[in-house]
C-alpha cells in the first residue's frame, strides 16, 4: 500500500476553486487533510472493489483479509487457477466469483493493460472498465479519482456527493440533477477536488478506495 500522499494539482486547484467559490473556500480551509492512498496494483485496487461491493467496509475488510490467505498471490493468472469452492470458501458469493473471474481473465487476455491507461481519457477508461462484468460507472470513476488521481472526475450517481451537496449549498433541499451538473461545470477542471471536499463535510474520515 502506498502513502498516503496530494496530487500535484491539489494546490493549483484549490486556489481557483476558493477564489470562485465561497462555500469551497470554506470547505478548503476547514479541512486541512487531503490525502490519496492507493490500496495496489491496479488489478487489486479493481479486485477490492468489487469484493466490497453491496457489503460493509468491516465485512468486506474480513473477505478480503480471508482472501489474501487464501489465494496467497494476488494476480490474475493466482485467481484464475483458484478453484470456487476456495474462494466461495472466503466470504465471496458466487456471483462475486464470477465478476472476480471475469476482471482476472480481462488482465490475462490484455483487455486492459495498465500501462497504457494513463494515455486514455476518462470516457475511454471509463467505458473500457465497464466492460467488466461487476464493474460500473461509479467504481470505474472512484479508480479513476483514487488510483489514477484523475484531477477532473464527477461521480454522480453517488450519493454521499449529492448530501453533501443538498447540505452545504441548498440547506438540506434536495437537488436535482441538472442543477449537480450545473454545480459541477463550475468547478471544472477541479471536480475531483471539490467533490473530496464535499465527501470529507460528511465524514470526519477521509474517504479512501
Amino acid at each position: 500500500m502506498s502513502n498516503p500522499r496530494v496530487p500535484d494539482y491539489w494546490r493549483q486547484a484549490c486556489r481557483e476553486l476558493s477564489r470562485g467559490d465561497p462555500v469551497m473556500r470554506r470547505l478548503i480551509a476547514e479541512y486541512t487533510d487531503a490525502r490519496f492512498r492507493s490500496r495496489g496494483s491496479a488489478f487489486e485496487t479493481l479486485l477490492r472493489a468489487i469484493v466490497g461491493q453491496q457489503i460493509s467496509v468491516k465485512a468486506a475488510q474480513s473477505v478480503w483479509d480471508k482472501f489474501a490467505v487464501a489465494v496467497s498471490d494476488i494476480s490474475p493468472e493466482r485467481v484464475l487457477a483458484s478453484s470456487t469452492p476456495l474462494l466461495r470458501s472466503c466470504g465471496l458469493s458466487q456471483q462475486k466469483v464470477s465478476y472476480i473471474r471475469d476482471l482476472s481473465q480481462h488482465f490475462v487476455s490484455g483487455k486492459l493493460k495498465p500501462r497504457g491507461f494513463h494515455a486514455k481519457t476518462d470516457e475511454e477508461l471509463i467505458k473500457l472498465l465497464c466492460d467488466v462484468r461487476g464493474i460500473g460507472p461509479w467504481t470505474a470513476e472512484m479508480f479513476l479519482i483514487f488510483h489514477l488521481n484523475r484531477p477532473d472526475v464527477y461521480p454522480l450517481q453517488d450519493i454521499g456527493l449529492i448530501r453533501a451537496i443538498e447540505k452545504t449549498y441548498r440547506g438540506g433541499e434536495s437537488v436535482s440533477k441538472k442543477e449537480l451538473i450545473a454545480l459541477g461545470d463550475a468547478w471544472r477542471p477541479w471536480r475531483t477536488v471539490a467533490t473530496w471536499y464535499l465527501w470529507r463535510s460528511l465524514d470526519p474520515i477521509p474517504v479512501e478506495y
